[in-house]
């Protein structure tokens, strides 16, 4: 069975994008917010908040507990400084904080303390919403890497031969 990690992550996220944006409304003031101290623009695509919504989804699957600062960390990038060598710089740390609370009052994240570690992961809903995205609209046949189809035939049919030729 194809999971989450399987598929490539943005066709994952264009059909999650496509699905939150029935469920989630944007703020007014995300057409005029840059998403990070390393960018000089906002975002060119008018519906970029569902983009980062599902984005934020996906990041919760794979990092498990995760909060405000790491998912930060994951969004940044390198600032320019002219001259200067660049450096990084995170992400907006209020949008990722307004996108986690729309998808907390959805009931599609919860926040827990396992351990050490407190942060939040995905609801029962949020895991049935991606799966079944995966199962359904991607079909669960595409892989990330295309090298390792043609590596699986090769060595099918270098089986193959191996049988063929007498001893």
């Amino acid at each position: 069975m194809t999971n989450v990690t399987d598929v490539k992550a943005d066709d994952l996220i264009k059909k999650t994008a496509e699905h939150l944006k029935k469920e989630i409304k944007q703020p007014s003031w995300a057409a005029f917010v840059k998403t990070g101290a390393h960018k000089q623009r906002p975002p060119d695509n008018p519906d970029w908040w569902y983009v980062r919504a599902a984005a934020i989804l996906r990041k919760i699957y794979v990092l498990g507990p995760v909060g405000t600062n790491k998912l930060s960390t994951k969004f940044g990038g390198r600032q320019k400084r002219g001259v200067l060598p660049e450096r990084t710089r995170s992400g907006s740390r209020s949008i990722i904080r307004k996108v986690l609370q729309q998808l907390e009052e959805k009931g599609y994240i919860k926040q827990v303390a396992k351990g050490v570690r407190k942060g939040r992961i995905l609801t029962p809903k949020a895991l049935k919403l991606l799966s079944g995205i995966v199962k359904n609209e991607l079909g669960g046949l595409q892989r990330k890497s295309a090298k390792a189809a043609p590596v699986a035939a090769a060595n099918a049919s270098a089986g193959a031969q191996s049988k063929e030729l007498p001893k």
